[in-house]
C-alpha cells in the first residue's frame, strides 16, 4: 500500500488485472452481506468502493500527486433505514442557560367526524368505531356535562380521536352554541374541559311594504318565520295583525344575526323596529333597564302592556263580541261575550297577563276551560281547549302557554273562545282599553335616549321614500361579548 509522499511502483498490465479482479471479488462478497443487512446504506457504500477502485488505478505523478486533477464530490446524506434508531436530540448549554434543540412539532390530532342519523344511538356509534360499552359508560358518567351525551338527536356531531395503537384518546362535541366539550384520556383517566367557540353578531337591516300579507311581504324582504313572529309580538299590544293590517302598511327593522366560525347560526334580537299601520307609526327600541331587555317606545313607554290584545297566534276571527248573537249549535239568540279565534287544534294559548288560575276544568258547554284572575279586578277566560297545561291555584306569567286550541264542548270547529271581564262585566277584548305598563324611570331615560337615537335615525333612512323598502344586509360585524353591539 502506498504511503504519503512516496510514488507507487509501476505494475504490469496482467498484475493490474489480477489485482482488480481480487479487489472486485472481495468487494462483491462484502456488498452482498451488507445489502442483506442494511440495503439503503450499502448501496451508497458500494458506490464509494467503486470510486476508490477507479482512483487507485489512476497513475500517480511525481511525489505521489495524481496525474489528473479530481474535483471533490458532495455526496448526499445517506438515507437512514427504517430499522435504524433516529439520531439523538442533544442539548447544549451556554454558560448556565441550557439551550434545547428544537423538538419536532406534534402531528395534529386526526378527528373522525360522526353525524348522528335518525334512529342511531351513541352506543351504536361506539361499537362501529371499535370502542367498548364500558368506555361509553365511563364517559357518560364522568361529569354532569357528559351525562347529557346520552340524549342525542339527529344532526348532532361527535368527533373522535382514536390512535391505532393507543386506542381512544379524545372526544369532542357541542356543549352548546357557545362552547365545545372535550373528553380526553390522560395518565389519570378521563378528564373534561370546555373550549369557547367564536361567535360574532352581524347587524342586519330589512324593510318592506305590505302588498298581500305581512308574512309574504316580510319573507320577500328576507325575514325568517321566527323573525316575523318577533316583529308581530313587539307591536302585538297596539296592532291586531289579523284584522288591522292594510295594503300600503310599512315596516323596517334592525336586528342581529348570530354567526359562528364563519357560518350562519340563527337570528338574534331585534334592536329597533318601526311599523306604520294605516298611516300611524309605531316604534320600538330594545333596551335593558336592569331586569332584562325589553322594548320601549321613543318616549320610554313600554311596548308591553299589562295584557295581550290576543292570547294566541290565530288564523282569523271567526266570531266577534256580540250581545245578541244566534248560537250556531243551539240556534238560540244569546250573548256572545267574547271573541272566537279560529286556529288549528293544538295551537298554543297564552295567558294574556300575569295572574292566578282560579278555575281549570270541563263542562258540557265550555269544554276544557281556564279562568285567570289578574290585578285591577280583571278576569280572563279561555274555552274549548283540547288540553289544559295549568291547574287551579297556579301562578302564570303573561305569554306563558296555559293550554292548546281545541273544539271541546259546544263548538263547531277548533277555536279559542276568549273573554275579558272588568269588575264582573264582559268587555270586548278587541276594543277594551288595556291598562298601561309603568314607563321607564327618569334616571334611565338618558341611557335609553343614547341607545335609541342612532337606531331611530337609521330607521328613518330605511323608511324614507325612494329607499325601495328592500332588505339590506350591509353592516358591521361585532364580536360576541354577551351583549348587543
Amino acid at each position: 500500500m502506498a504511503t504519503v509522499g512516496r510514488s507507487r511502483s509501476r505494475r504490469s498490465i496482467p498484475e493490474l488485472t489480477e489485482s482488480v479482479l481480487q479487489t472486485g471479488h472481495r468487494a462483491a462478497r462484502h456488498a452482498a452481506v451488507a445489502l442483506r443487512r442494511r440495503p439503503r446504506a450499502s448501496l451508497a457504500a458500494v458506490g464509494l468502493i467503486a470510486l476508490g477502485v477507479v482512483v487507485s488505478l489512476i497513475p500517480s505523478g511525481p511525489q505521489g500527486s495524481p496525474a489528473a486533477s479530481v474535483k471533490p464530490l458532495e455526496l448526499p446524506a445517506l438515507a437512514r433505514s427504517e430499522s435504524e434508531p433516529p439520531p439523538q436530540v442533544l442539548t447544549a448549554s451556554v454558560g448556565s442557560s441550557p439551550v434545547a434543540a428544537t423538538e419536532p412539532e406534534e402531528a395534529p390530532e386526526s378527528w373522525q367526524i360522526i353525524e348522528i342519523e335518525p334512529g342511531q344511538t351513541l352506543e351504536r356509534v361506539f361499537r362501529d368505531l371499535g370502542l367498548g360499552p364500558g368506555l361509553l359508560h365511563e364517559i357518560v358518567n364522568a361529569t354532569e356535562q357528559t351525562r347529557d351525551l346520552a340524549r342525542i338527536r339527529p344532526g348532532d356531531e361527535f368527533a373522535f380521536d382514536i390512535d391505532p395503537e393507543e386506542g381512544f384518546r379524545a372526544l369532542r362535541t357541542e356543549l352548546d352554541e357557545d362552547a365545545w366539550l372535550f373528553v380526553e384520556r390522560g395518565e389519570d383517566g378521563l378528564s373534561t374541559r370546555t373550549e369557547p367557540r367564536h361567535l360574532e353578531r352581524r347587524i342586519v337591516e330589512a324593510s318592506g311594504t305590505i302588498n298581500s300579507s305581512l308574512y309574504n311581504d316580510a319573507r320577500e324582504a328576507g325575514l325568517s318565520d321566527a323573525m316575523i313572529m318577533r316583529l308581530a309580538t313587539i307591536f302585538g299590544w297596539d296592532i291586531d295583525f289579523a284584522l288591522d293590517i292594510r295594503d300600503g302598511d310599512r315596516f323596517a327593522l334592525i336586528y342581529e344575526e348570530i354567526w359562528r366560525e364563519g357560518e350562519y347560526l340563527r337570528d338574534g334580537a331585534i334592536l329597533a323596529a318601526r311599523f306604520v299601520n294605516r298611516g300611524e307609526p309605531f316604534e320600538a327600541v330594545r333596551f335593558d333597564a336592569g331586569n332584562r331587555p325589553d322594548y320601549f317606545a321613543p318616549d320610554g313607554r313600554p311596548m308591553r302592556k299589562a295584557f295581550l290584545r290576543t292570547p294566541l297566534n290565530f288564523a282569523r276571527v271567526s266570531a266577534n263580541f256580540n250581545p245578541r248573537r244566534l248560537h250556531p249549535v243551539t240556534g238560540r239568540v244569546r250573548p256572545h261575550n267574547g271573541t272566537d279565534y279560529a286556529a288549528a287544534t293544538g295551537t298554543p294559548v297564552w295567558a294574556s297577563g300575569d295572574g292566578t288560575v282560579i278555575e281549570a276544568g270541563y263542562t258540557r258547554a265550555n269544554g276544557n276551560y281556564i279562568f285567570i284572575k289578574h290585578g285591577n279586578n280583571i278576569v280572563t277566560r279561555y274555552l274549548h281547549l283540547s288540553k289544559k297545561q295549568v291547574s287551579r291555584g297556579d301562578r302564570v306569567r303573561q305569554g306563558q302557554t296555559i293550554g292548546r286550541v281545541g273544539s271541546t264542548g259546544l263548538a263547531t270547529g277548533p277555536h279559542l273562545h276568549y273573554e275579558f271581564l272588568l269588575n264582573g262585566v264582559h268587555r270586548n277584548p278587541r276594543t277594551v282599553d288595556l291598562p298601561p305598563a309603568d314607563p321607564l324611570p327618569a334616571d334611565q331615560m338618558d341611557a335609553f335616549t343614547r341607545v335609541g337615537d342612532g337606531l331611530l335615525a337609521r330607521l328613518d333612512v330605511l323608511s324614507a321614500p325612494g329607499s325601495g323598502m328592500l332588505a339590506s344586509r350591509e353592516g358591521e360585524a361585532c364580536q360576541d361579548t354577551g351583549s348587543s353591539c
